[in-house]
């Protein structure tokens, strides 16, 4: 009899600690103060000009450099005061930047500053700062700020360096015309769901084409697309997102980009939690589990649920272990969307066999060994062995079989393969967890695997596969991850 249990919502971790809250602030055409004449205070003189803030220096020693940014600053002015600080220079101004050699220059500076209730930063010296600086990414209006909490300055630009490759600089581009057309966007009276749509819309064109200059066309052509949806515009939609086999770092960018759009994720037990980390904070995440032969949810309830929160206008995301594609109803799901005239979209995930085969540096195929890749079911759906598999396949010798669920049916199936025509002997391995960190191997021959299988009595998703690529290799490159049996 099989174990009914309904979807829940699934609370994940709270948010962690932070050392410091990313915080940023407005400075157009405000005060900020300096204090220092050093290379260090000049860059700082330059960050806040470009910010737009009014930004007066005071210093005896002002160095070259502070005096040219001065003489062409970026955005807000810089004047150079040649004398020292005093309290009162700091009464009206937004934050206040001291650079000091010693800290008792340091103290009192911050000090008189937040006497005044005026947030203070001293260079190099955390112990006297309300707020640190971080390495940044500038494609404004999308800035991004990066801080290790002073702990690591050069690291926090070695990563900024990695965001600025990553990051198309025609993203400036397409965020000041988000700016730009916000306004605009009201004046066409579209609905609610319709101008989130509109910024759909927007959002995917622009990672598409992001060196491409936004024209008013643009703007024409994604209203013009919303329009054209009239009431089902308020519908909501679905998107099947493979999850992949566990490892968060084998998402692909589409499925981290749907998981940072979705408004209810609906996911699966063997779905890796670290993914989850990926979505955003606000979004529901519903455990609609199914697992083999344990409690599971009716796949007509997780059809219902899903139509029913599309129609309320929601992003849903039915996110699935490996890929969604490969035994794991999908079929069942598009079509309840389809007579609900939900839209459906599908992001494929990179499936069991391939991360397993890849963690273990195993191929599926070679010129020599196989020549085809097949993935076969261990169980249909009475959970009993399938009575229409292709025994003539799975006993070809050149054939790679990778087996989705195969543990309670592993010994049958082998039995009756062998009785087929398959070479008892033909290398095979059973894994569990494939790329998690708790992944385990048994390897064996196909004709003792059931047996291993069973002493070692592995936990989480098993995936057995088999094939002469197997042999050779595979037991130099098991013993790579954690190996039971």
């Amino acid at each position: 009899m099989d174990l009914i249990r309904t979807p829940s919502e699934t609370r994940l971790a709270r948010m962690e600690p932070l050392t410091r809250l990313p915080v940023f602030l407005a400075l157009d055409g405000k005060r900020a103060v300096v204090v220092g004449g050093s290379a260090a205070a000049a860059w700082k003189a330059e960050l806040l000009s470009a910010a737009g803030a009014r930004v007066d220096v005071y210093t005896e020693a002002p160095c070259d450099e502070l005096t040219q940014i001065a003489n062409d600053p970026p955005r807000g002015g810089i004047a150079v005061k040649r004398r020292g600080w005093m309290v009162d220079d700091l009464k009206d101004a937004a934050v206040a930047i001291g650079a000091f050699d010693d800290d008792a220059g340091a103290a009192s500076f911050a000090a008189a500053a937040r006497a005044v209730g005026v947030p203070v930063n001293v260079i190099d010296k955390p112990a006297f700062c309300d707020f640190a600086f971080g390495a940044i990414v500038n494609r404004s209006p999308l800035v991004i700020g990066i801080s290790t909490d002073g702990a690591a300055p050069v690291f926090a630009q070695a990563i900024r360096a990695k965001l600025e490759a990553l990051l198309p600089k025609g993203f400036a581009a397409w965020a000041a015309a988000a700016a730009r057309w916000r306004t605009a966007l009201k004046s066409t009276r579209l609905p609610f769901a319709g101008r989130r749509k509109f910024w759909q819309l927007f959002t995917a064109h622009a990672i598409k084409h992001p060196d491409s200059a936004p024209a008013q066309s643009d703007f024409d052509r994604f209203v013009a697309e919303v329009n054209g949806l009239g009431a089902a515009v308020e519908n909501g939609s679905v998107t099947l997102v493979g999850a992949g086999p566990g490892d968060p770092e084998l998402l692909t960018l589409r499925a981290v980009r749907a998981l940072q759009s979705a408004d209810v994720i609906l996911f699966d037990d063997l779905v890796s939690r670290d993914v989850l980390d990926f979505a955003r904070r606000e979004a529901r995440k519903m455990l609609v589990g199914k697992t083999g032969f344990g409690p599971s949810c009716k796949q007509d309830d997780i059809n219902a649920l899903m139509v029913a929160l599309a129609k309320q206008g929601k992003r849903v995301m039915r996110l699935k272990g490996g890929d969604p594609l490969i035994f794991a109803r999908a079929a069942e799901e598009i079509a309840a969307c389809a007579a609900a005239n939900i839209p459906v979209d599908v992001v494929p995930g990179i499936t069991a066999a391939q991360g397993a085969a890849s963690r273990l540096g195993l191929p599926l195929t070679d010129r020599t060994h196989a020549r085809r890749l097949q993935y076969v079911t261990g169980h249909a759906k009475d959970g009993a062995l399938p009575a229409d598999l292709d025994w003539r396949s799975l006993a070809d010798p050149a054939t790679t079989s990778a087996i989705y669920m195969p543990v309670r049916t592993l010994t049958a199936l082998v039995a009756k393969a062998t009785s087929e025509g398959l070479d008892p002997q033909t290398p095979a391995l059973a894994i569990a967890n494939a790329t998690r960190p708790n992944q385990a191997v048994v390897q064996a021959p196909i004709g003792d695997l059931a047996t291993r299988l069973a002493k070692a009595a592995l936990s989480g998703p098993v995936l057995v596969m088999l094939g002469r690529v197997f042999g050779e290799k595979s037991a130099s490159a098991a013993p790579a991850d954690q190996k039971a049996g």
